[in-house]
């Protein structure tokens, strides 16, 4: 991973996400592209004429400069190659193009308003949309140790398949990798068994523990965090299944609760 991308907003979890960049770009020797995004081209609802919108236009433009000022020369005194876009628009259609050429992007796991616990609005339609893999940095999470083990959800699909793919680089520093596979295995319900999954691994020179739960009485997607806290996981790796938002996700709809309030990073793929 050479090129990372970084979505930067002035909202509670961004000095989260920002630690974590920079502990991957130390890691990988990568270059960390920053993209802000101002949206002064909304109309607020009511305002007809575009008066109000008008008038906060500076206001916004001024609040992001300032932000943007800081996190620069944080950033200036930190040992990364980096650079900043400023873009006027959606951030999700920003982030969409810049990370044409990113390996991974990073995200925050709430919306910047916090006002319920369901997954962030920019991460439901990115997990979808977006062609490289996604890490969704939880709040509260100043660092990240790839060097430690990594848990990854396997249920088969080609989904989860695209996710080992693309955290292949994540998952070869990692001390051990535990491919978890949780449900009724006497009746397998997707192409690819768990056995396909570590030969895949083991090709790229990353051994694996295969590991088949049964469902039990906990949900599952509780199963799969308490499955990556017994082996002291650093993140969770885990394919998203959808169409324009996340309303049916792996292990049918785990990955949606995963991301309501994340314990750990999430490495996501579509």
């Amino acid at each position: 991973m050479r090129s990372i991308l970084l979505h930067a907003n002035s909202d509670p979890d961004f000095e989260d996400r920002f630690q974590v960049a920079l502990d991957i770009c130390r890691t990988f020797d990568a270059h960390l592209t920053v993209v802000q995004s101002i949206a002064v081209d909304i109309i607020f609802g009511g305002d007809l004429y575009g008066v109000t919108t008008t008038q906060l236009i500076p206001v916004i433009r001024e609040q992001a400069a300032q932000f943007r000022d800081v996190a620069e020369a944080r950033l200036a005194g930190e040992d990364v190659r980096w650079n900043w876009v400023e873009e006027t628009g959606l951030v999700d259609n920003n982030i969409l193009r810049y990370a044409a050429l990113s390996d991974l992007v990073i995200l925050g796991s709430h919306d910047p308003d916090r006002k319920s616990h369901a997954p962030s609005s920019l991460v439901d339609r990115l997990a979808i949309e977006c062609k490289v893999p996604i890490l969704v940095v939880p709040d509260r999470m100043r660092a990240i140790d790839f060097g430690k083990a990594a848990v990854i959800g396997w249920n088969g699909s080609v989904e989860a398949s695209r996710a080992v793919r693309g955290a292949m680089p994540l998952l070869k520093r990692s001390s051990a990798v535990h491919l978890v596979s949780i449900g009724d295995h006497d009746e397998p319900r997707f192409d690819l068994p768990l056995i396909a999954g570590a030969e895949y691994l083991d090709r790229h020179g990353v051994h694996c523990e295969m590991v088949e739960l049964p469902p039990g009485d906990l949900p599952i997607a509780r199963t799969l965090l308490e499955a990556a806290r017994a082996r002291d996981a650093a993140y969770i790796v885990m394919g998203a299944y959808g169409t324009s938002r996340i309303v049916e996700t792996l292990f049918g709809g785990v990955t949606r609760k995963m991301l309501s309030d994340p314990e750990l990073p999430i490495v996501l793929a579509h």
